[in-house]
Order: structure tokens, then sequence, then C-alpha cells
């Protein structure tokens, strides 16, 4: 693998890393869940990145980036339809939360969410 390439990877997983943390800090400061939500989304989505570094992929938008994973990695069976429910659902949640008014993230939603994205790091970590 190419040194700039591994180093991509390094910083797309360490803001991973980085979003999982600030989600866990704001829950544990019960601030609010709409919050904890795009920080989780964000974790998802920097994960995606990095596995697409390392295959030479890239999508411009977060929908071709779901799109793309799917494609590529759901489709040919590298990772299991959950996975791809739940950056779909994570990302559903992250819009509605940041852009719909009154819409409520709820705890349930949050916990959901935040076991999805110990699944996917744990499976990511396996395919780099």
């Amino acid at each position: 693998m190419k040194k700039d390439i591994a180093v991509l990877i390094k910083y797309r997983l360490n803001q991973a890393k980085e979003s999982l943390e600030e989600a866990r800090a704001l829950l544990k400061e019960s601030m609010s869940f709409r919050s904890v939500m795009n920080r989780l989304y964000y974790a998802m989505f920097y994960a995606v990145l990095a596995l697409f570094q390392f295959r030479g992929l890239a999508a411009s938008k977060h929908s071709g980036v779901i799109s793309l994973f799917d494609l590529e990695f759901v489709k040919s069976g590298i990772f299991n339809r959950e996975m791809s429910w739940a950056i779909h659902r994570a990302f559903e949640l992250r819009q509605k939360g940041d852009y719909v008014e009154l819409y409520e993230i709820t705890k349930g939603d949050v916990e959901k969410c935040y076991l999805d994205i110990l699944e996917y790091i744990k499976k990511m970590n396996l395919c780099l």
C-alpha cells in the first residue's frame, strides 16, 4: 500500500474514533440526542471513507458514499444487509435531526446507532 493512502486511511479512522468519542461525551453529559446522532453518523461515515481509501474508491456526496458502500461491500457480500440498513438509518436520522423542524431523535435511536457503529468499526478493522 502506498504511504499516502495509508496516511489517509489512518486519518479517516482517527476521524471516526474522534466522532465516536464526541458522541460518548455528549451522551454522558446528557446533551441533545440530535447532537449525539450527528456524531454517531459521522463516525460511520468516516469509517466507510477509510474503507474506500483502502479500495481506491471515492464519492462526492453522502448519498453517493452510502450507495457505493452498498454496491461494493454489501451487494458483494463483504458486509451484511444489517450494515447497509445501519448507515442508511443513521444518515436518515442525522438528516432529520439537523434539517427537519421539530423532529426529535430518541434515546432508542441513539442506543441502536451506537451499537451499530461499534460493529462497523470492528468489521472495518477486519477488512483493512
